[in-house]
């Protein structure tokens, strides 16, 4: 019974996360976002390779969030001291230069996403001619980039996450 129960509780597992990366994968379609990624990279011929990269991390991404504990090589580094004692300085500097790495990438991603999707929308040009904005839309869209970034980091330094507001 309990067999059973656990091979229905997987099929079920396994077919949402399906669902759910069907959905994401729907939604970078919809938006034309990996060839226009390609077109703004002068890569067009790869677009394909592009396109495998993103399902690449989207499936790797997934298996680090469902498998963590198979991916502790921190906690390995720091059991087995590797760099002798600075090995936690050393380690700490070596994750948050990471983090720091992929967050940037990440918030280019959501960002280009949102455009895209807001491009998609109309929203910016009928933004743009409705309050008669004729020149210097692209200092005004860098300068809303700059204003989340600078709300993100922000929110990150003040420690705000952990509030839970």
């Amino acid at each position: 019974m309990i067999l059973l129960k656990q091979m229905f509780l997987s099929l079920c597992g396994a077919s949402f996360g399906l669902l759910s990366s069907a959905g994401v994968f729907t939604v970078l379609a919809s938006v034309g976002l990996i060839p226009r990624f390609a077109g703004k990279m002068h890569v067009a011929k790869k677009v394909f390779a592009l396109e495998e990269a993103v399902i690449f991390g989207t499936i790797g991404g997934g298996l680090a969030s469902v498998f963590s504990d198979y991916g502790q090589i921190g906690a390995f580094v720091i059991a087995e001291q590797l760099f002798g004692v600075w090995t936690v300085r050393i380690w700490k500097v070596i994750g948050n230069c990471f983090l720091s790495i992929f967050g940037v990438f990440a918030g280019i991603f959501i960002g280009c996403l949102a455009f895209a999707i807001a491009e998609m929308l109309n929203s910016i040009p009928i933004f743009a001619r409705r309050i008669g904005f004729r020149h210097g839309l692209s200092v005004a869209v860098t300068a809303a980039a700059f204003g989340k970034l600078l709300g993100s980091l922000f929110y990150f330094a003040k420690g705000i996450f952990l509030s839970g507001m």
